[in-house]
């Protein structure tokens, strides 16, 4: 879905200046180095005017519940943080969490620069950009590091999906390895996301199904007319190695980015659990989870606009029903990470 979806209304350019120039094909750049152009939404947006939609809101069009708006440097993303795909089955390292939707929409919409710069000091993700996603998936997922906010390997932990996600501590659903899957949908040498950085992220070969040449430390690398990308890899960092283009960084989170809106408490982790299944049928959505050769599940719908219904059945076949209310979004900040001196070593 494109961000022409609203109703009754279409785009119009407060601002307009022409470029000179043609944009590159890759990772158009609109009105680069001129006034700022901001699209508003005015009437019917079957007549909107698309000739300067940037390329890089095309790669997000593929799937439903993404919408898109831009103005001269930034492309801002919207959507639930929920995939088309099924999830969490195969975790065999479960914090209790399971997907919500989140209202990364309006001001808290995702950022993606429209004229990426290469940093004079890039940021290795080994040690640090342990909190937050560093980078958004073009079906609206955001994607964090590959190492968890322990500095483990999150793969190599078991704690992900066979789709290469799981649930934060705000039931957030995010990947934290490359979404290659997603080449189904855009088709191969399509970028698959793009870094918060700006730069595209393409699966695991080049556009015509050779293999990739040599990639930097950040999975990263300049094509034949020296425009940087990275590309996704099946050994570690599996995505963006960190950021190889200017970003704001503050509390090891690049800024700006959307924040979660938890509904229920955080909990522990249910060790020895694996998820077996997971079903949504209509709003109503069902995880569930062997241990120890017992089955539990939990079960979840809307039960108000900003209230959720929870019934756990656990394994030895006690149920109890809790209703949780949204709370207020605040900063949506996660804990720090423990000192580095707690954390394993970076991986090599």
């Amino acid at each position: 879905m494109n961000h022409t979806s609203y109703s009754g209304a279409t785009l119009a350019l407060l601002v307009l200046v022409t470029p000179p120039v043609a944009a590159h094909e890759w990772h158009r750049h609109p009105n680069e180095g001129y006034q700022k152009s901001v699209y508003v939404l005015t009437g019917n947006p079957q007549k909107a005017d698309m000739k300067d939609k940037p390329d890089i809101a095309r790669h997000f069009e593929h799937c439903k519940n993404v919408k898109t708006r831009w103005d001269s440097d930034m492309l801002y993303v919207e959507s639930n943080g929920l995939p088309d795909h099924n999830m969490m089955v195969g975790i065999r390292a479960w914090q209790q969490q399971v997907p919500l939707p989140q209202p990364y929409m309006g001001d808290n919409a995702w950022q993606i620069p429209l004229n990426p710069k290469l940093a004079d000091k890039p940021v290795s993700a080994k040690n640090s950009l342990y909190r937050g996603a560093i980078a958004l998936a073009v079906n609206g997922v955001p994607i964090f590091n590959a190492l968890n906010n322990r500095g483990e390997d999150a793969f190599l932990a078991g704690e992900l999906d066979k789709w290469g996600g799981h649930c934060g501590r705000g039931d957030d659903y995010h990947y934290h390895i490359a979404p290659v899957h997603l080449e189904d949908i855009v088709g191969k040498g399509q970028p698959i996301a793009y870094a918060l950085d700006g730069f595209p992220i393409y699966g695991l070969t080049e556009a015509g199904g050779s293999p990739v040449g040599q990639l930097d430390e950040f999975n990263g690398q300049l094509d034949e007319q020296g425009r940087y990308h990275y590309h996704a890899t099946k050994k570690y960092p599996y995505i963006n190695g960190g950021m190889r283009g200017v970003v704001t960084i503050r509390g090891d989170q690049i800024e700006p980015q959307p924040r979660d809106s938890p509904i229920r408490p955080a909990l522990q982790p249910l060790r020895g659990a694996t998820i077996t299944d997971f079903e949504t049928t209509g709003q109503q959505s069902t995880l569930t989870y062997s241990l120890e050769g017992q089955t539990g599940t939990v079960t979840y719908s809307p039960d108000a606009a900003e209230t959720w219904k929870f019934k756990y059945t656990e394994p030895n076949g006690r149920s109890s029903v809790e209703t949780y209310e949204r709370r207020p979004r605040g900063d949506g900040r996660r804990p720090p990470p423990p000192p580095r001196g707690n954390r394993p070593p970076p991986p090599r």
